[in-house]
């Protein structure tokens, strides 16, 4: 480190110490300093010394450029991210000054992040409740509840990715999970029938010293179950750290989005952030040879597309929709401002309702919306259980997709000249709310029309409406 240079670190150290559980006494302890000191570094009231960066690495096992190169410049990206949102539109805000907050005033920037994320919490709470304005007032529902809490913080987690990301190191010097859980845990994976899990597909045996896994599960589940087996085992104190900073009114919301955590902390393992990050530029976001390269799932890889906005190393944003035969939603993830219907089912124009006339076959579509938003998406069939004949089996359909700045880096548009956004499908949230009156799809009129009597005349479209 040269002489002229001071070295200020305290966000960078600070979560250090906190992914360690460690206390500032704790650390303090570690590096033989005073608890004082390490309060002054992590509020950049000290320099690092190269003294002290030194310790750290020892102590910690840490590459000294994680720590040097650091400073601060994750909560700095993290800052500027939240501050483009159009709130702050009318503020003169430089990219200068943002650094400086951030350097000089982490525990300040920390403060300002929380303060936002609830905002955003409650802006979405809002919303859903001025989507039911006029109707009975509801029991607090636990998936919603989830849903706001994934959509406020953009279903993205640095501190489950970092983690993750280091797991996925210490794995691969095991030569994958199964060795990873015999050399750490003293687990042995065994692959057995149906029968003998009894309904499940995944299932630790403390006693005997084994995780089950259900043998009619495909490679990558099994991947997946084993992933989350140890996300469960290992990852529960940074769960923990992520669920503080929700407000649940019930129980089962917050098991929901530990479960939707854990989850993301098997996926984040699998597919690790920085790699997969690479990968999905070099393959222009194909999902199934992602899906190949990683071991991975279509719906899997899919998922994890969704996850990557870290602050400095964003990708591009998706959204991601699940639903059945019968429209109804199964999994819902939002990171590209995709208006889903929050009741109600969504517009059957949308191909990912008529993906099932094509099982297993990815099926494009660019949308447009009521206000002139356009998205690209696309859609397909996925299957889950079977693995044996006889053995029940859900096919359902998933939509992925990006807003229309976005679509140019998608190999699904660079290699066909035919799509084009001035061909785009108009599609509507539901038809509660959108406005074309000569849909002929429509199933109920719109909010706020008035309906023409049909005894003279009756149009194309199931409903005429009034102009009044």
């Amino acid at each position: 480190m040269p002489a002229d240079r001071r070295l200020y670190v305290g966000p960078s150290l600070r979560r250090l110490r906190r992914d360690r559980g460690l206390t500032q006494a704790d650390m303090a302890a570690d590096l033989e300093v005073s608890p004082s000191y390490i309060a002054l570094l992590e509020r950049n009231h000290r320099p690092l010394s190269a003294e002290i960066l030194l310790r750290l690495a020892q102590t910690y096992k840490l590459d000294m450029s994680a720590l040097a190169g650091g400073g601060g410049s994750d909560d700095v990206a993290r800052l500027q991210t939240v501050l483009k949102d159009p709130l702050f539109a009318d503020i003169d805000l430089p990219s200068l000054e943002t650094g400086d907050v951030a350097t000089n005033f982490p525990g300040i920037t920390e403060a300002f992040l929380r303060l936002y994320t609830a905002y955003q919490e409650e802006q979405l709470a809002l919303a859903d409740r001025g989507a039911e304005a006029g109707e009975a007032a509801e029991a607090a529902d636990p998936v919603a509840e989830s849903r706001r809490f994934l959509a406020a913080r953009r279903n993205c987690f640095p501190l489950l990715d970092d983690t993750a990301e280091r797991l996925a190191q210490d794995i691969a010097a095991h030569d994958g999970l199964a060795g990873y859980f015999k050399a750490r845990h003293s687990l042995r994976v065994r692959r057995v029938p149906p029968k003998v899990m009894v309904g499940s597909m995944r299932r630790l045996d403390w006693h005997r010293r084994e995780i089950l896994l259900d043998d009619e599960l495909d490679h990558a589940s099994q991947s997946f179950q084993l992933a989350l087996q140890l996300a469960y085992l290992e990852m529960g104190k940074e769960i923990d750290q992520v669920l503080e900073g929700g407000a649940f009114a019930t129980e089962s919301g917050e098991r929901l989005t530990r479960r939707a955590l854990a989850g993301y902390a098997a996926a984040a393992i699998l597919m690790p952030y920085t790699a997969f990050a690479r990968a999905v530029e070099a393959r222009r976001y194909d999902v199934e040879a992602l899906g190949r390269q990683f071991g991975a799932s279509f719906e899997q890889t899919a998922h994890r597309l969704t996850t990557l906005q870290k602050p400095g190393q964003e990708r591009a944003p998706f959204f991601f929709i699940r639903v059945d035969e019968a429209g109804n939603v199964s999994k819902r993830l939002d990171g590209a401002g995709f208006p889903f219907a929050r009741h109600g089912g969504g517009c059957p124009l949308w191909n990912v309702h008529q993906a099932f006339r094509t099982p297993r076959q990815i099926v494009t579509q660019w949308l447009e919306l009521p206000d002139g938003q356009r998205f690209f998406s696309i859609a397909r069939t996925v299957t889950a259980g079977g693995g044996g004949f006889g053995r029940p089996r859900v096919e359902r359909a998933i939509a992925l997709g990006c807003a229309a700045e976005h679509a140019e880096r998608l190999i699904y548009v660079q290699d066909d000249p035919t799509l084009k956004p001035e061909a785009a499908t108009p599609i509507g949230v539901t038809c509660r709310l959108c406005q074309r009156t000569e849909c002929t799809a429509r199933s109920e009129p719109p909010i706020g029309r008035q309906i023409l009597p049909d005894d003279i005349r009756r149009t194309t479209a199931p409903f005429g409406f009034s102009d009044s």
